[in-house]
């Protein structure tokens, strides 16, 4: 049987470029062990197929250990057991009942909203760069992509979709910001007060309805015996805030590419209606998750004829499963142009478990990138340029440093 590589996740060659690490393993063979510095070892589905295969395949499960949890309040635990911890028929009547609100023509009627969020953001970033010293090169005023417009992004969308009053929004930045930033003290300190505020969002929203999904949601019905309870209505806001900060380091991570590729970026810039292909090329081939949530075997099982343990941990290699040769021609090459679609990439997942916001993700990164390359078309990386972070789970950036050269305000 084929040796089984094994890729460390504390070595700094595989934390600088897991692509080409996670690409040598998946040429060896179709599974890797994982090495993670305090949590053991861990399979790594390398190879598209199997990896379709096994985020289908009912004898592995998302669960509690699936995810990294701090301490929080008693009174917060009943919101946290999120629609991606539930399979069978608890899992499909939830989704049944969100799945027509975040549909693909949902998201788009709601693009109009997401552009107006953009220019708002990016009136606020030629501020910012005018008042920024002045970059290298002298060629405009230097000002942190990522602090002032992607990271923020996606938290302003959701307290525009859930319908969150202006007033309020402060502290539900403050929020995002803590989410975005990933575990830590931060994020621990902040979900009490996002369950106390999605709480009262529940209520103010049950009494007074207005033009936002969380209104719809309030009052959404399969039948007379069916809804969405006050419970699962806290805990879907959760879900929204925790999953939906994914567009942060997308739309950072796609800045840095075309940047980084003007031939690429010249073309989009010529021809907006490439934009919808860009995205998901950008998501296949520098997406922000390197690895998608370890499911974990409900029995003795195998993957493509390797044994794995019942109770032993399972997470796709998605570094490796969406640049796989046997799928996807000259898969190291970024190419605006490659048919979206044929085959789909794996980024927002597959099966039961496909990401639900994958449309309003999609639109927002879509928006994104169209209300920046528009405004700013001498958009170029100023002082030391991006800086990465040593993540083995998630392709982010700490800092994307640009120059904007505002044609005009």
């Amino acid at each position: 049987m084929t040796a089984i590589p094994e890729i460390d996740l504390s070595n700094p060659a595989a934390l600088r470029d897991p692509f080409t690490a996670y690409g040598r393993a998946r040429e060896i063979c179709p599974l890797a062990r994982l090495v993670t510095p305090g949590f053991g070892t861990m399979w790594a589905v390398t190879r598209y197929e199997h990896a379709k295969a096994m985020l289908t395949d009912p004898r592995f499960e998302l669960n509690a250990n699936s995810y990294l949890r701090p301490d929080v309040p008693e009174h917060c635990l009943k919101y946290m057991r999120t629609m991606q911890e539930m399979d069978g028929p608890e899992h499909t009547r939830l989704r049944r009942l969100v799945s027509p609100s975040f549909s693909a023509r949902r998201a788009a009627e709601f693009r109009p909203r997401v552009m107006r969020i953009v220019e708002g953001m990016l009136d606020d970033l030629a501020e910012k760069a005018e008042r920024a010293e002045p970059a290298g090169g002298g060629n405009g005023n230097a000002v942190d992509l990522l602090d002032h417009f992607a990271r923020p992004l996606p938290i302003e969308v959701i307290c525009e979709l859930v319908g969150i009053p202006p007033e309020d929004r402060g502290s539900w930045r403050t929020y995002g910001a803590a989410v975005t930033a990933g575990h830590g003290p931060a994020f621990a300190r902040a979900i009490p007060a996002i369950m106390r505020d999605a709480v009262a969002a529940v209520a103010r929203r049950t009494h007074e309805p207005g033009a936002d999904l969380l209104s719809e949601l309030v009052g959404v019905h399969a039948d007379d015996q069916d809804r969405l309870g006050d419970t699962e209505l806290v805990t879907l806001v959760w879900h929204l805030i925790l999953a939906g900060q994914t567009p942060a380091n997308l739309v950072a991570n796609a800045v840095e590419t075309l940047l980084g590729h003007p031939g690429q970026l010249a073309a989009l810039r010529a021809d907006e209606d490439l934009m919808p292909g860009a995205v998901e090329e950008l998501t296949r081939w520098y997406g922000p998750q390197l690895l998608t949530l370890p499911r974990y075997a409900r029995e003795d099982a195998d993957i493509a004829g390797f044994p794995i343990g019942k109770g032993e941990p399972v997470t796709v290699a998605l570094a490796a499963a969406n640049r796989d040769p046997r799928v996807f021609a000259d898969p190291d090459r970024f190419d605006l142009r490659r048919p979206a679609g044929k085959p789909a990439h794996l980024g927002y997942a597959h099966g039961p478990h496909f990401c639900l916001g994958a449309a309003l993700a999609r639109v927002q990164t879509e928006a994104a990138l169209t209300g920046l390359l528009r405004r700013f078309p001498d958009l170029a990386f100023a002082g030391d340029g991006a800086q990465r972070a040593p993540d083995p789970g998630t392709w982010r950036l700490t800092a994307l440093p640009v120059s904007l050269c505002p044609v005009s305000l």
